[in-house]
């Protein structure tokens, strides 16, 4: 496949897709992980293959990618998926800020930062088109994000300095070897420790480095738990309180009418993040009760809704997408990998239950949606979205064509 075309450019009509499809004698209802991030932003995974090999090896066949404020791993994907047959979905994530909800105290779907506010935009063109203007509020997004993420890589170097921990980093060097185009505050945490593995070749060593750039707290996670030591680093250096903590400028976010228009100019379903329960069955302000937030997402033409289920209970998981199945919305789950923990693919409710047959149905269909908006968008023709606003009348028609999408690409 070249750069410039999408496979599905050289797939049939859809009237010949469709009785294709019905001439298939499959009910299976396949494993799909709608939302993982790659090394574009911050990931789990080494490389943007990873994931696939993952897939392939716990028999899931619907990969998502959905990394920061980036389409940069948009082509590497698309190669990836025909390579290894798996149906890819072309995402993206974005953190908006809901000034009016910020200044009320009232939290959205992050649980420490009132009226900040994951957004997600499903389906996008691929290869990636935009218009010259979302390009550039992407471009100034990642710039402004490296920028806070470069003064903190300054502020750890100062305290490390002062307190005779010898210790530096430079921040240019570190997002050449660790990142891409994006520059996060994971990546600190990660190159804080793999410096600490570097100088310290003893478990009791380690724990010692560890507990002085902590300031004398002793670190909790075992040595060799790589996703638990970078938590702490995170929560101990670059987290609020912090030594090198670093607020976040306002420059660093749109709202959340600019990024809904962003994620249609580049093709894609505006798609609001679950939190749900985190937790002793804690919901956010705005997520607590569901029938809120659905009146709250329709008024915002927002159709479509995304979860991930390792942090959700079954029963709570189950009774929400329930509600919003039963009101037309479009939803889809992923599993996110967005910290070094190497989770499984294959999407399970927490505590590692299994998802019921109906859950996975919803996911399917909500997958298929998304699938057929690609397939139209890619030859030319309109998408679930018209003048911005979901289709919801026509949504079993396009479940109908997605699963033939899905099936098509899977054969091929």
């Amino acid at each position: 496949m070249t750069d410039s075309k999408s496979i599905f450019t050289t797939f049939p009509q859809p009237e010949e897709l469709l009785a294709w499809f019905k001439e298939q004698a499959t009910n299976t209802i396949p494993d799909i992980n709608g939302h993982v991030h790659t090394p574009h932003s911050f990931s789990a995974f080494l490389e943007v293959e990873q994931p696939f090999l993952l897939a392939k090896s716990e028999g899931v066949s619907v990969l998502g990618i959905n990394d920061f404020y980036t389409t940069d791993g948009y082509n590497e994907f698309a190669e990836m998926a025909e390579k290894h047959k798996i149906f890819p979905l072309y995402n993206i994530e974005f953190m908006a800020l809901q000034n009016d909800l910020q200044e009320a105290g009232i939290r959205v779907n992050d649980p420490s930062n009132p009226g900040r506010t994951y957004f997600s935009g499903k389906g996008l063109r691929q290869p990636a088109k935009m218009s010259a203007e979302s390009a550039q509020k992407i471009k100034d997004l990642q710039e402004e994000s490296n920028r806070q993420t470069y003064q903190m890589v300054e502020k750890l170097n100062a305290f490390l300095a002062e307190n005779d921990i010898y210790l530096q980093f430079d921040a240019e060097e570190l997002q050449n070897r660790l990142a891409k185009n994006l520059f996060r505050e994971r990546h600190i945490a990660q190159a804080i420790r793999i410096a600490v593995f570097e100088k310290e070749e003893t478990d009791l060593g380690r724990a010692a480095l560890f507990n002085a750039i902590f300031g004398g707290k002793e670190v909790k996670s075992a040595i060799d738990d790589v996703a638990g030591l970078e938590n702490e680093i995170r929560n101990n250096l670059l987290k609020a309180g912090g030594a090198a903590f670093v607020p976040e400028d306002p420059k660093a976010f749109l709202s959340l009418e600019e990024v809904q228009e962003l994620i249609i100019d580049a093709g894609g379903i505006p798609c609001y993040p679950v939190l749900l329960d985190f937790g002793n069955e804690n919901y956010t302000d705005y997520e607590e009760d569901k029938e809120k937030l659905l009146a709250e997402l329709k008024s915002k033409n927002v159709y479509s809704i995304e979860l991930i289920p390792g942090r959700n209970k079954f029963h709570i998981l189950k009774d929400f997408v329930k509600f919003f199945n039963d009101n037309g919305f479009v939803i889809t789950f992923g599993s996110e990998h967005n910290t070094p923990k190497l989770d499984p693919m294959k999407l399970s409710a927490g505590g590692g239950i299994d998802l019921d047959d109906e859950l996975k149905q919803i996911n399917y269909e909500g997958t298929a949606v998304i699938a057929a908006h690609q397939y139209l968008l890619a030859n030319g023709k309109e998408g679930y979205l018209k003048n911005g606003i979901a289709k919801t009348d026509e949504k079993a028609d396009f479940i109908e064509l997605g699963k033939a999408v899905i099936a098509k690409f899977l054969a091929l």
